[in-house]
């Protein structure tokens, strides 16, 4: 089953980058999930994941994440990837990542991400 779920939100986040919404993995949670990042969170059910997903999209003009790898068991889906495209500023970004979910019934209970932070620190020195 979570490998199921773990396709299924690959495909649910590639499609809310497409279209700038984040519905697509929302309808994945279950209602007392949690989902978190190391700058941000926990927050708490489908109403906090969106709002994390939406805060997330919010930061780009555009970007599409790519999976090249998984693992999964009974209970947890593990992915890496690499996100490319242009923040809201239009500085063109490329940074890597994992993503870890907790299934329980079919649904995402927590979600947990991990990547290069240093990827959104301007390192042009004022020359933006």
């Amino acid at each position: 089953m979570p490998k199921d779920v773990t396709d299924r939100f690959m495909q649910a986040l590639q499609e809310a980058e497409q279209r700038k919404d984040p519905t697509p993995l929302v309808e994945l949670y279950s209602e007392g999930s949690s989902t978190e990042n190391l700058a941000i969170g926990p927050y708490e059910g489908r109403e906090g994941a969106r709002e994390f997903w939406k805060k997330y999209l919010d930061v780009f003009q555009d970007i599409r994440s790519e999976f090249y790898g998984q693992a999964d068991d009974d209970r947890t889906g593990v992915m890496e990837w690499v996100a490319r495209g242009h923040l809201a500023s239009g500085r063109p970004i490329e940074y890597r990542g994992v993503s870890v979910i907790e299934v329980e019934d079919g649904q995402v209970k927590k979600f947990r991400t991990y990547y290069d932070s240093a990827a959104f620190v301007n390192d042009t020195n004022g020359q933006d």
